[in-house]
């Protein structure tokens, strides 16, 4: 018996105890792992976890056709801004910049600031589309290619009021996206967003088309205002910083849209992005490589948005149009007999139930250019033919010279780069060399500084500054331009 207890006793005494040191290891196991955990506090974690890839995908939800198209052509837009004198008189103290004036602030010395986004190949010999805030004012611009390729880009021509910038590097064979019909996607369809997110490059989210024809008044922050057209595709497809300029593109790897911006509270994506459609880009493409600028076609009338109150208010019965508010004279509408109180329901036969759609569709149209109006006037639907016209109520499309160097007592007169323009926010000028040799150098004016307005004339090319200077015959004339770091400057000459 004494045995028999013995045993047990001891048989007892193995298994509490194999369970107290398999407890010990679980508890020092979970006490590593915590450990583990606690070095990565940026949340990334390995994953270990191998399953087969051999999936059936359901028909309309393989993605695969669609990356390998569209990933090839869309590149990564890579830019440099030095820090300019003005950057660093707002840094100044208050104080400061009241007593001394606007003309005071010392050049703080720093390094250059880099940004970047993405691109889209449209040509294969090196045309390339992108949002114009990814390179605007930029001083420099590089591309880098998906086979990793690097090029520096030259600017072709912009658009504020669309967002929408051409780039060009010299080489040829490259691949590219075609063109896709925007009109034809559907809410509901799945798209795909392509770009260089937070410097990922090539990077392919999946989403699906959640509105079209949004505005989420981006534009009119900027130089655009009131010009701005903002009709956008509305996506889920995850859209982060860096993926500005980057294409949306369809199932078959067709460019639908170039990503623009986030809906975001913190910077990063939340749930919604929004894309320039590409019926507007390919206009605007276009324009820029046949006229140099784009032309813009309008309307000549004041709109406004119809809800239910502003409806009950002026006894409209219809809440899908845009209401007519005022008429410019001498404009296409005013001479189709539009008036003001009118309700545009469609153009050409598509149907514009809000303003942005209104404006995207006029958009698509040149100066000169005529369009089928469908309105409601007291109640009965009626139609107008309308020629489009531009600012100045002409039909003339306005084609931007190549403007030429011109020489002028003794300094030489150089017409100022799309880039420059661009990056110091000008429209033209013209850029003064050999001052030492000239009658300018007593003005203290130094070389490379750009002329952009005479008294009260505004320089656009080299030309303007022969022609006004001999157009004042005495006294003192005041010259106003900027220097390439963006620094000011004003300079009296006289003449007589």
């Amino acid at each position: 018996m004494k045995t028999k207890q013995f045993i047990l006793g001891v048989a007892l005494s193995a298994v509490v105890g194999g369970g107290v040191a398999v407890g010990s290891y679980k508890m020092l196991e979970d006490e590593q792992v915590l450990q583990t955990e606690q070095q990565y506090p940026n949340n990334v974690r390995y994953t270990s976890d191998m399953r087969s890839s051999n999936a059936v995908v359901p028909e309309g939800l393989n993605f695969i056709k669609a990356a390998s198209v569209s990933t090839p052509a869309v590149v990564h837009v890579m830019t440099e801004y030095s820090v300019r004198s003005s950057d660093s008189y707002s840094q100044m103290d208050p104080f400061l910049r009241e007593f001394f004036g606007d003309g005071f602030g010392q050049r703080v010395p720093r390094g250059p600031q880099l940004g970047s986004g993405s691109g889209v190949i449209i040509a294969s010999n090196g045309y390339i589309v992108t949002n114009n805030h990814v390179i605007d004012k930029a001083d420099k611009i590089e591309v880098v290619l998906d086979d990793k390729r690097k090029f520096e880009a030259k600017l072709v021509g912009t658009d504020p009021t669309t967002d929408i910038a051409l780039l060009k590097v010299e080489t040829d064979n490259l691949p590219t996206i075609r063109y896709g019909n925007s009109d034809d996607l559907q809410v509901g369809e799945w798209v795909l967003a392509v770009g260089n997110p937070m410097n990922l490059t090539s990077t392919v989210t999946a989403g699906i088309v959640s509105a079209k024809g949004r505005n989420i008044n981006i534009l009119r922050r900027s130089e655009a205002r009131d010009m701005s057209i903002e009709s956008f595709i509305q996506t889920d497809a995850a859209v982060n910083p860096g993926n500005s300029g980057g294409a949306l593109v369809n199932l078959n790897g067709d460019l639908v849209g170039i990503n623009t911006a986030i809906a975001s509270q913190t910077g990063s994506f939340a749930g919604y992005s929004f894309a320039v459609p590409s019926s507007i880009v390919s206009k605007v493409v276009d324009d820029l490589l046949k006229y140099g600028e784009v032309q813009r076609a309008l309307l000549g009338a004041s709109i406004q948005e119809i809800d239910a109150a502003f409806a009950k208010e002026k006894g409209i019965k219809t809440l899908n149009g845009v209401y007519i508010a005022q008429i410019a004279q001498k404009s296409g509408a005013e001479e189709a007999g539009l008036k003001a109180g009118d309700v545009i329901t469609a153009v050409n036969g598509v149907a514009v139930g809000k303003s942005s759609q209104l404006l995207e569709q006029i958009a698509r149209y040149r100066p000169g250019d005529k369009v089928k109006v469908s309105y409601v006037r007291d109640g009965k639907d009626r139609t107008a033919n309308v020629t489009l016209k531009n600012l100045n109520n002409s039909t003339e499309l306005v084609k931007r010279s190549e403007a030429k160097a011109v020489s002028f007592d003794g300094a030489t007169f150089e017409p100022v780069s799309k880039q420059e323009m661009s990056k110091l926010g000008i429209d033209g000028g013209a850029k003064i060399s050999d001052v030492r040799n000239s009658k300018f150098r007593e003005t203290g004016m130094k070389d490379g500084f750009i002329i952009t307005r005479i008294d009260k004339y505004e320089v656009h090319e080299p030309a303007d500054v022969e022609k006004y200077l001999k157009s004042f015959s005495g006294g003192v004339v005041y010259i106003e331009g900027v220097y390439p770091d963006g620094l000011k400057a004003y300079y009296p000459i006289g003449k007589g």
